[in-house]
């Protein structure tokens, strides 16, 4: 009988020898690779233009807040200082389709938003939407 499968030509090198010529090809093209990234990278210095919708225009759209709490724990509605009784007065009617639009300071302890939030709560606002600025 004979084989069907001719036996493979090693040419005198050993198998070790055969897959470090295997993977020569491989080295090369991912040095080559490398050096194009590092000289693509450098070709210029300047920066990229600004995208639209980045974060000047965010910032220039900047949405309106119905309820500003200052770092002191101060309630503000359009520029006036309210209490606790005269808050719910100074604000828009609760709207499911429209949340209440909140501005807190960073510094605002979790004990004064979780007593402003249970205020709002009571007074019927289900919906609160709480404004952040992006980080820099």
């Amino acid at each position: 009988m004979t084989a069907l499968v001719p036996p493979p030509t090693t040419s005198g090198k050993g198998l070790l020898d055969r897959v470090e010529d295997a993977l020569l090809p491989l080295i090369n093209l991912v040095f080559l690779l490398l050096m194009f990234f590092i000289v693509a990278g450098q070709l210029t210095e300047e920066p990229l233009p600004e995208l639209p919708g980045g974060t000047q225009s965010a910032q220039e759209q900047a949405p309106e807040a119905d309820l500003i709490v200052k770092a002191d724990g101060q309630w503000q509605v359009n520029g006036s200082t309210l209490t606790e009784d005269t808050l719910l007065a100074a604000l828009p009617e609760p709207d499911v389709s429209e949340p209440l639009k909140l501005a807190a300071d960073q510094s605002l302890t979790m004990v004064d938003l979780e007593h402003l939030l249970r205020v709002l709560e009571d007074g019927g606002y289900t919906e609160v939407l709480l404004l952040t600025e992006p980080g820099a």
